[in-house]
């Protein structure tokens, strides 16, 4: 089965045939006047399959490496970010055990202070303590 396209590219115009083999393998070829008159694509198209494919993996590469840089850069910021929380969390941490400790030294203070209260309450009945009208014996 073959495909026809007209490709136009500016000013530029080119035809290509498209060939599918049996297998499903793409066969281009493109007639020999196209582009002729055109000194850029003329380069481009009198280049071969081997050098088509070292570009395009030459393109490739590239991309590769700045995807690469581009992911190291988010890496460094995210190990940055990450050390970041971290120091913050571990202030955090010493500022609970902190507030922890001040409130179990609270607790204690008032349970020893209601022990007190009760004690005295219970001596001032002994003696006779009247609150509002009422004796407390």
């Amino acid at each position: 089965m073959a495909h026809s396209f007209t490709r136009r590219d500016s000013s530029r115009e080119f035809k290509r045939v498209v060939l599918v083999v049996g297998s499903g393998a793409l066969i281009s070829d493109t007639f020999k006047d196209c582009g002729l008159h055109d000194p850029e694509l003329k380069e481009e198209m009198e280049k071969d399959n081997a050098d088509l494919l070292a570009e395009e993996l030459h393109l490739h590469e590239i991309v590769a490496n700045e995807t690469l840089e581009h992911t190291r850069t988010l890496m460094k910021v995210a190990m940055r970010t990450s050390s970041q929380f971290q120091r913050e969390a571990e202030r955090c941490n010493a500022r609970m055990e902190t507030c922890e400790g001040a409130r179990e030294r609270a607790e204690r203070l008032l349970t020893e202070e209601r022990k007190l209260s009760d004690l005295w309450e219970k001596r001032a009945r002994q003696l006779g303590w009247i609150q509002d009208g009422r004796v407390y014996t």
